[in-house]
């Protein structure tokens, strides 16, 4: 398939700037492929989807306030630093972003907090947008990690033009977030409130964590047409062998099991043995999932309402079928859906 195929017009009003005011009280589109029938419901209203015995897979990834604003030595010039991932703790060594990135040369210092309070200096110009930075810090680990903490804020989509607020810090989190290392919330597992899953517990409904690090890579545009050709960035995937045990049963027993969101999707993609089953799993996953594709593992997919032309919608597009998924956009659009990371949600069965 052709890039060109994923395009669709998305009027800038129905990006969602915030979230819903209750987790579970955002939209929920439904479809179903067997049928193609397509229904309009409230995100709690899943629990008349599944039962006893189902499976939700959920990642368990923590976001950290990756996005920092510091100084250049010298000019002053404020520069914004995006933590990327860490490359290596004892020298305090991390992959970033940096914007304006044509300001910032090896060898430049930059300076972070009222009082300068962290120091960093560039070692490596990676990529056309990435650095690798030391920070230049005394302390232990964990002093510089709430150094980290206290200085970076939560890191909002660029397209979210508002500053962040304190709820941000909350609600751009799922209530699964367990394993720090994200700089993006895998969004699905966002509408989940603590009432509604008490209440799925409750109805014999089994919940299966595994960990995808979001890193932009899923963010990336695609600038390809031949979508064989598109690379993705490296995540690191661990899938415990609870989580296989207990996913591979529900498949067993013919029972449903959903991967709440693409990065769900991408990790139990990633490692399935040679009999369609769940392994375990500890490394990282560059894996593209595009249309034409089998999947092996999920039957059913929660999913938020993504951008045109991006790697998640095509990820969308080979499970549930092309052209229901360009015709439920097309109805998500005029029915006023609200899109990406803060907006409304879909449940394919």
């Amino acid at each position: 398939m052709k890039l060109s195929q994923f395009n669709f017009h998305l009027p800038k009003e129905l990006i969602a700037e915030h979230p819903s005011k209750n987790r579970d009280e955002s939209r929920l589109m439904v479809i179903d492929r067997k049928t193609g029938k397509i229904e309009h419901k409230i995100f709690k209203d899943l629990l008349g989807y599944f039962n006893d015995g189902d499976c939700m897979i959920v990642n368990d990834t923590k976001v950290f306030p990756a996005r920092l604003y510091g100084n250049k030595e010298k000019t002053g010039a404020k520069i914004e630093v995006f933590l990327l991932r860490e490359l290596n703790r004892e020298s305090r060594l991390w992959d970033v972003l940096v914007d304006p990135a044509r300001k910032i040369r090896i060898g430049n210092k930059l300076y972070f907090g009222e009082d300068d309070s962290l120091v960093a200096e560039v070692i490596d110009n990676t990529t056309s947008r990435g650095r690798t930075l030391r920070f230049l810090f005394d302390g232990s680990y964990e002093e510089f990690k709430s150094t980290i903490e206290a200085l970076g804020e939560t890191p909002l989509p660029k397209y979210i033009k508002r500053p962040p607020v304190p709820e941000d810090e909350e609600r751009y989190q799922t209530i699964f977030a367990k394993h720090e290392g994200a700089v993006a919330a895998p969004t699905a597992g966002m509408h989940f409130s603590k009432e509604l899953y008490k209440r799925m517990e409750l109805k014999g409904i089994n919940f299966a964590p595994i960990t995808l690090h979001v890193g932009l890579g899923s963010f990336r545009p695609v600038e390809v047409e031949d979508l064989t050709k598109h690379k993705m960035d490296s995540e690191q995937v661990i899938i415990s062998e609870q989580t296989c045990k207990l996913v591979n049963s529900t498949k067993e027993r013919k029972k449903k099991v959903c991967a709440v969101g693409t990065t769900v999707m991408r990790a139990i993609e990633t490692s399935v043995s040679t009999t369609n089953t769940l392994k375990p799993y500890d490394q990282w996953t560059n894996k593209f999932i595009f249309p034409p594709y089998d999947f092996s593992i999920a039957n059913s997919m929660i999913t938020n309402f993504h951008m045109p032309e991006s790697t998640l919608l095509m990820m969308v597009s080979a499970f549930a079928d092309y052209d229901l998924v360009m015709e439920a956009y097309k109805i998500a659009v005029k029915e006023k859906y609200r899109f990406l990371s803060y907006g409304d949600a879909m449940l394919i069965l």
